[in-house]
């Protein structure tokens, strides 16, 4: 309006009348017409609008001036914030001016030529901004600080104080703790919240800093667009060296120089003048893997993010959130995890930190197969020991492969071999002769199956389970009942197998024993296949009850010691955990499922085992299910040294040890006469109770020698212990008993082979003539094949000599402890080994 001549603004004022309103009070209505020109002398008016697009009006402001010209109806009502004093010139009056004073119209147009280029201009910049901060924008924080620990607690008061300000913040830790995280946290808790945030990947910046800093005459760099939004540095650690000076200036000064192109570098530009640093408005904060000194010291705020194996209590917590948030995005109802499971994870140090306490919680979800309980067998971390002499079978030679996965391993052999042969080993015991000599199936089973089943332990395994009658007709008898009275087996009471199971088997498998010695099993046809069809009964009655191979994981007697002595194979059966985590999400080895790629289809494993998560040979009978099922290829079939495991991943269990010192007392218990002959004792055996007293003492009490032996240990580390006390050196500490007696199982397996090697090289031989003799038929003259006595004294000799020397190393192995301390049970292990050529070879 000043640049108007003086009559005209004259004539301007001989129309202005003045007028005063109240606060809060309405001067226009939008879409109405205007009433005249308001010119705001005084007070302050305001728009009334939705929030984000309301403005005020200050002292000097035209009100209506547009819509006059323009001849339109008011845009936006306004209403007075504080008492206001307008001059008024009505409509009319201003109508009549502008048409003999067309200078006025000029005046407006010129202006709002003026108002549209600067807003054209401040588009195409807000554009060419988003353009360029776009690909780095943070839109929303991806979760807050979980847990209740006190490094929870603290991280998250350290992050509230950082909010408050506007200094920079260092934040730094391990992989994995979603530091990015937390710098949105600060980010979005400050008054700045309404900002833009962005995050820039320190190793992929040029150079030069161009894309951070900006070049002379070139486009904007992100500092200058993101304005007073807040620049997020990641891995900072990797920024390269010639940014960090820029860097510690930004920090320090707030300030940066753009960058010069080559021309301006070049000697056509000698005289370039300089520029002068521009001033950096936005928030900075660094996120590192590792403090890096030029910057530490010039930062005023740093935060540690704490590893996730330091903040343990606050495990449950942050998979209870996982599990929440995959519930609700699945629209499932929420599962719990099991005490179990969460022991298993808050053992694991979690080298990925949060990123892989996630993964695991997806991976068991996945896995879940309807259930509401995350389980330890489905929730895995990554193995904490590592592969070492291992070579897998199946990648040297691929016809292994090919042959494990055929349909005739093992289904077709158990349903086609084993069923029927079963069902005849039984028959004749019961039908035919009762003695060894007169039955072949007596002698198979005697003289046949349990020398070569004891041998098969270090070399294949556990690898009997997967041709067992027992669960073959256990399925059999599952597979009916479900086509008879459709309905949905149990889950495996897990806790209280895991808890009673293997002490059950320990009990079962005494009782056995008992009856095998008191009623001379090894002569009597008829109570062996007793035997063989009680086993063969909780077998199927478990299998009706429970689903897959309940018995044969936790109760059998004969599943229990092929578990035990198959952690000394020499091979075993695992997965790659990396090819399991990153690339299944179907988990067919472990559940089930149709024919996908090259895995086939399976009903899962029969002990709901997932390779990539064994640590021993105890619950994998190398059905290879899993083998059939994967079709990424993780299965593997490892050579490996025998019984690796017992020094490296093996978790050590009270009922096993029971069992494996039961079964190293077996073998005295089998000698029964030779033991009473050795002890000078005088007991008539004719008799049932002195037989059976005689019978649970010799079971009983060679377990005192192994005790003696620790306590003997415990002693020692005492006695060392109160030497050294006054010199400041350390002493050993003995493993606990649990741990050292699985020292003795080597013993234990060579003790048992050494006795029926006895059967084996003299009777199992004499199967021909023994089968005929079952029909009645004449085969005296049928070739036999024994080895001579003093062969089997020898062979035997150098079995428990080979025990003995396995034992010790693997006690030493167990124990890392000098030798001279581990003596007293290293001398248990030879009064033992004595003990046995006593009764054995004296036989």
């Amino acid at each position: 309006m000043s640049s108007l001549r003086r009559d005209i603004l004259g004539a301007l004022a001989e129309n202005l009348s003045v007028c005063s309103i109240a606060a809060h009070q309405t001067v226009v209505v939008g879409g109405e017409t205007p009433a005249g020109l308001y010119l705001l002398e005084s007070g302050r008016i305001e728009s009334q609008t939705n929030h984000s697009q309301a403005y005020s009006l200050l002292p000097g402001a035209a009100i209506n001036l547009q819509e006059l010209l323009l001849d339109q109806p008011v845009r936006q009502t306004l209403i007075t914030l504080t008492p206001c004093q307008l001059w008024i010139i009505p409509a009319a009056p201003f109508q009549q001016l502008t048409q003999r004073y067309p200078e006025i119209s000029q005046v407006f147009s010129q202006q709002l030529v003026q108002v549209v280029e600067g807003l054209t201009a401040q588009l195409a910049y807000e554009q060419e901004r988003l353009t360029i901060l776009q690909p780095y924008l943070v839109p929303k924080v991806k979760r807050g600080i979980v847990g209740k620990s006190r490094y929870a607690v603290r991280l998250r008061s350290q992050v509230i104080q950082a909010a408050q300000h506007r200094d920079p913040v260092l934040i730094f830790g391990e992989p994995g703790l979603e530091k990015d995280n937390l710098a949105a946290l600060i980010h979005f808790s400050s008054p700045d919240r309404r900002k833009p945030i962005i995050q820039v990947d320190c190793s992929k910046l040029q150079t030069s800093g161009a894309d951070l800093f900006g070049r002379v005459g070139g486009k904007p760099g992100l500092i200058e667009a993101l304005g007073t939004g807040t620049l997020v540095l990641n891995n900072v650690e990797k920024i390269p060296p010639t940014l960090v000076a820029p860097l510690v200036q930004l920090i320090q000064t707030k300030t940066y120089g753009l960058v010069r192109g080559p021309k301006e570098l070049s000697e056509e530009w000698p005289e370039e003048p300089s520029i002068a640093p521009k001033p950096c408005h936005a928030r900075l904060i660094l996120i590192s893997e590792k403090v890096i000194p030029q910057l530490a010291q010039v930062m005023s705020t740093a935060i540690k993010a704490v590893p996730l194996r330091v903040r343990k209590p606050d495990i449950e917590d942050l998979v209870n959130y996982f599990i929440s948030l995959i519930c609700r995005d699945k629209r499932i109802r929420k599962v719990r995890i099991t005490p179990e499971a969460l022991r298993r994870l808050q053992a694991y140090d979690f080298p990925n930190n949060l990123r892989e306490l996630d993964n695991l919680v997806q991976r068991a979800m996945v896995q879940l197969q309807g259930s509401s309980d995350i389980t330890e067998e489905i929730i895995w971390p990554s193995q904490t020991k590592k592969k070492q002499f291992r070579m897998n079978l199946l990648n040297a030679y691929p016809g292994l492969r090919r042959s494990l996965r055929s349909p005739w391993w093992p289904d077709r052999l158990n349903y086609g071999v084993t069923v029927l042969g079963f069902a005849l080993i039984n028959l004749i015991l019961f039908l035919g002769p009762q003695t060894r000599d007169q039955n072949f199936a007596l002698n198979l089973f005697w003289a046949w199956w349990w020398p070569l089943v004891l041998l098969g332990f270090p070399v294949v395994g556990r690898v009997w389970c997967a041709i067992c009658p027992f669960m073959i007709y256990g399925e059999i008898a599952q597979t009916l009942s479900l086509k008879l009275f459709p309905r949905t087996l149990k889950a495996w009471p897990r806790q209280s197998a895991e808890r009673w199971g293997g002490w059950f088997l320990f009990g079962l498998f005494a009782l056995i024993l008992l009856w095998e010695e008191l009623w001379n099993l090894k002569n009597t046809a008829y109570l062996s296949s007793c035997l063989l069809l009680l086993i063969t009964a909780g077998a199927v009655i478990f299998s009706v009850l429970f689903e897959r191979r309940f018995w044969c994981r936790y109760l059998c007697p004969i599943g229990g010691m092929n578990g035990m002595f198959a952690k000394l194979s020499m091979t075993e059966l695992r997965a790659q955990q990396g090819t399991c985590s990153a690339e299944c999400t179907t988990y067919q080895c472990y559940k089930g499922g149709p024919q996908k790629g090259e895995g086939l289809a399976t009903n899962g494993c029969p002990l709901y085992s997932h390779p990539a998560q064994l640590v021993d040979n105890r619950d994998c009978v190398l059905c290879m299910t899993c083998l059939k099922a994967c079709p990424h290829r993780s299965v593997e079939l490892n050579l490996r040294p025998p019984g690796i495991e017992l020094w490296t991943s093996h978790t050590p269990r009270a009922d096993e040890v029971a069992l494996l010192l039961l079964l190293l007392n077996l073998v005295f218990l089998h000698h029964l006469p030779e033991v009473q002959q050795l002890t000078a004792l005088e007991l008539d055996f004719s008799s049932f109770w002195n037989h059976l007293a005689a019978s649970v003492a010799v079971l009983g009490l060679p377990v005192a020698l192994p005790i003696l032996a620790y306590g003997a240990l415990q002693l020692i580390a005492r006695t060392r212990a109160q030497i050294l006390a006054q010199t400041g050196v350390g002493s050993w500490k003995p493993r606990g008993f649990i741990e050292l007696a699985y020292g003795y199982l080597p013993l234990a397996l060579g003790g048992n082979l050494a006795h029926y090697l006895q059967l084996g090289l003299s009777e199992a031989g004499r199967i021909l003539p023994v089968t005929f003799a079952t029909f009645g038929l004449a085969g005296a003259e049928l070739p036999v094949v024994v080895a001579h006595p003093a062969v089997v004294s020898f062979l035997q000799g150098v079995t428990l000599i080979a025990g003995l020397l396995a034992s010790i190393i693997l006690t030493q192995k167990i124990a890392r402890q000098p030798l001279w301390f581990l003596l007293p049970q290293h001398l248990s292990l030879l009064i033992l080994t004595i003990g046995l050529w006593q009764v054995i070879l004296k036989a």
